[in-house]
């Protein structure tokens, strides 16, 4: 009833727009899709030194940590990835104890909300983003990776799949440990 009370509804992906007016019947018409915005403004930023040293490669997750976006299952995934560092970057929405007691050594958490200002530090210094999600329609976290030109690892959910579709990510199963340990270290040797 409520989005029958408006005259226009903006998505940010066509997987947005389809889900609107399969599951709730909106008028196709009415929904628009606009992307989500890269967040070009804070690559311009100076970037501040990275906040750990490494001579390794380094995997970003960065964002809110919420059960939605697969944590477990990327910490699943890294084990027996070697030379690269995996940081966990972000302020927990959720019990992350026993997730970072049994992660492996080359694994860093920053767990407090990062400033605008200290951002460009972190995605600077990436070799890699991944995003793992178990559900999703779109991530500010991703157009950030694309602002940086960074390279990307999704699950295949929401409106990831259209990012992938245009060459700008790569796609894994979501939930698939095998297959996102499999695309990690792919990507991590390329």
């Amino acid at each position: 009833r409520l989005y029958g009370r408006f005259d226009a509804i903006v998505v940010h992906s066509e997987h947005g727009r389809e889900r609107l007016t399969r599951e709730l019947g909106v008028q196709a018409a009415r929904v628009h899709v606009i992307p989500h915005g890269a967040f070009a403004h804070l690559a311009d930023q100076p970037t501040r030194p990275a906040p750990f040293h490494t001579d390794q490669r380094v995997v970003l997750f960065f964002g809110l940590l919420r059960p939605y976006k697969g944590l477990d299952v990327l910490l699943e995934a890294w084990r027996g990835v070697e030379q690269a560092e995996l940081w966990i970057v972000g302020m927990p929405r959720m019990d992350i104890s026993a997730l970072s007691a049994s992660a492996p050594a080359n694994v860093r958490f920053v767990s407090r909300f990062v400033s605008d200002a200290e951002l460009p530090a972190y995605f600077a210094r990436a070799d890699l983003v991944v995003l793992p999600y178990r559900e999703i329609e779109q991530s500010g976290v991703l157009f950030t990776a694309l602002a940086f030109a960074k390279p990307l690892l999704v699950s295949d959910v929401g409106g990831f799949s259209e990012i992938a579709l245009s060459g700008a990510a790569r796609t894994v199963p979501a939930g698939d440990v095998a297959a996102l340990h499999g695309a990690l270290v792919e990507l991590l040797g390329d």
